[in-house]
């Protein structure tokens, strides 16, 4: 059963219990297949990057048709067409919503989203980098996908969703998938390119600095490539930086 998620962003773990390891989160709006229901838990898999786990059934509701996507890092929900007016919810940056524009507002079944926070559904960025660097300081998360809490490939994930470009969820899935782009010489990045360490990956922010979500900085930062780099050769990886063109 097709189903949507309902909540700013729903824990996915990996059994179906509150102690069971976080391994990403489904964001308002996204869409997840339902395979089964029990005990409160609903297992399937996340549309976008179809990742399988386990959430909360009541992270779940009808499917939607998004016609916005939130490009703010975070838009406040709320219950009317007015900045004074209280909100339930504050949602993430990423999340999809169903509505008809009322104004400088976008009214939807769960309330009003003003309109400067979002995106048609189908708009792409030029520069994913950004998305990135808009996320510096959102402490790092195992699993984690907005900006109370993100994982290296849960940044790299959203930012290139941002260009259109739906990668997998882990790291090693996104190096696999780029296929003919993988194995560029680190001379040859640039800003928006991809960088893949053993267990890790960043963006370029230009041709020296990468954005990543760093668990030695327990952060989203911005450092130069090379200390990176050095730090991951102390801990004995001898599999050599590898670098993926950004597909333009």
């Amino acid at each position: 059963m097709m189903r949507s998620g309902v909540l700013p962003a729903a824990v996915l773990r990996s059994a179906p219990s509150l102690d069971a390891d976080q391994t990403s989160e489904l964001l308002f709006g996204e869409g997840f297949a339902l395979l089964d229901l029990t005990g409160g838990w609903a297992w399937g898999y996340c549309l976008s990057d179809h990742y399988v786990g386990y959430l909360a059934a009541e992270a779940l509701s009808e499917p939607i048709a998004p016609t916005h996507r939130v490009e703010a890092i975070e838009a406040m929900l709320h219950s009317a067409p007015d900045a004074a007016s209280g909100g339930p919810a504050v949602l993430p940056r990423g999340a999809l919503v169903m509505g008809q524009a009322d104004g400088e507002w976008l009214a939807t079944s769960h309330g009003y989203l003003p309109l400067a926070a979002l995106v048609d559904v189908d708009a792409l960025s030029d520069d994913p980098a950004t998305v990135a660097e808009e996320m510096k300081g959102a402490p790092y998360l195992w699993g984690g996908r907005t900006m109370k809490g993100i994982d290296c490939s849960g940044l790299v994930q959203l930012a290139w969703a941002s260009a259109g470009i739906q990668l997998p969820r882990d790291s090693d899935l996104q190096f696999a998938s780029l296929g003919a782009d993988k194995d560029v010489a680190p001379a040859d990045l640039a800003r928006g390119d991809l960088v893949f360490f053993p267990g890790h990956v960043g963006i370029m922010a230009d041709n020296q600095n990468i954005i990543h979500a760093s668990r030695q900085w327990m952060e989203v930062r911005v450092e130069p490539l090379a200390e990176v780099a050095k730090r991951s050769a102390a801990k004995g990886n001898d599999v050599p930086v590898s670098g993926c063109k950004r597909l333009r």
